[in-house]
């Protein structure tokens, strides 16, 4: 395995937020920021691959002077470095409708993501008439969420994840971090085996396995780290910029 990270030539690396970027206070550590900037500085791209819609990720890309693509709300959209939207991706509209009756109907919370805002325990008077990007729900309880899992799974028009695992992501079928890093790097001209995946949560393994290098959060679900290359260190222990040092700059 050793020998394998050595001979990897990492020219982007691909960065999770919530729960792999940023800390338990959602802030982004002094030490992740100088790998980075240092990564950066040596031509590599990085990429923040979210989970998050734009509105909530591009004031973090700006204050890492970020200069190469957005992969948002799981791949649902791509922004490029002018912030132009390359690429969106609908999530069904009946189909949101649909599984906000699912969640009424099991009681639990939910959220939303549309084009032009989030959704948070509240829906707009018309579904129907809104372009959706990601549905999500909140259940605690472990036999609610499967039974929710199933019936989200009989349709067999969703890609299914989670970003904790209490909860679950819908996005639409085919749509997942992974096909949005394929687009990224199509338009910067380099190949998936020369990417640096990092993450905590079921939305991050497809682009952790189809990376050249997946890397798990210290923090990660157990199936991450099973599905991931090597394990950092957590989030509130600098575990990006851990990676980072020791498997693209050789520091370490």
């Amino acid at each position: 395995m050793e020998n394998y990270l050595n001979d990897l030539d990492i020219k982007l690396i691909a960065l999770d937020m919530d729960g792999t970027l940023l800390n338990e206070k959602g802030e982004i550590s002094e030490e992740n920021r100088k790998a980075i900037a240092e990564a950066q500085q040596r031509g590599i791209y990085v990429v923040l691959s979210t989970g998050r819609s734009i509105a909530t990720s591009r004031e973090h890309a700006e204050s890492l002077q970020l200069s190469s693509f957005l992969v948002t709300v799981n791949g649902s959209e791509i922004w490029d470095a002018k912030g132009e939207l390359v690429e969106r991706n609908i999530v069904k509209s009946d189909s949101v409708k649909w599984m906000w009756e699912l969640s009424q109907k099991h009681g639990t919370k939910f959220w939303a993501t549309a084009i032009d805002n989030v959704w948070d325990e509240k829906m707009p008077e018309d579904i129907l008439s809104t372009e959706w990007l990601k549905f999500g729900f909140v259940a605690e309880d472990d036999r609610i969420r499967e039974e929710i899992l199933k019936e989200l799974q009989e349709r067999s028009e969703f890609e299914i994840s989670n970003s904790s695992p209490i909860n679950i992501e819908v996005n639409a079928l085919g749509i997942n971090k992974a096909k949005g890093l394929k687009t990224v790097c199509e338009k910067l001209g380099i190949e998936l085996k020369n990417v640096m995946a990092v993450g905590d949560s079921l939305n991050d393994i497809a682009m952790i396995t189809e990376a050249g290098l997946g890397v798990a959060m210290g923090n990660a679900q157990q199936t991450v780290k099973d599905a991931a290359n090597w394990v950092t260190a957590t989030n509130n222990e600098n575990g990006v910029a851990h990676a980072i040092k020791k498997l693209v700059l050789k520091e370490e």
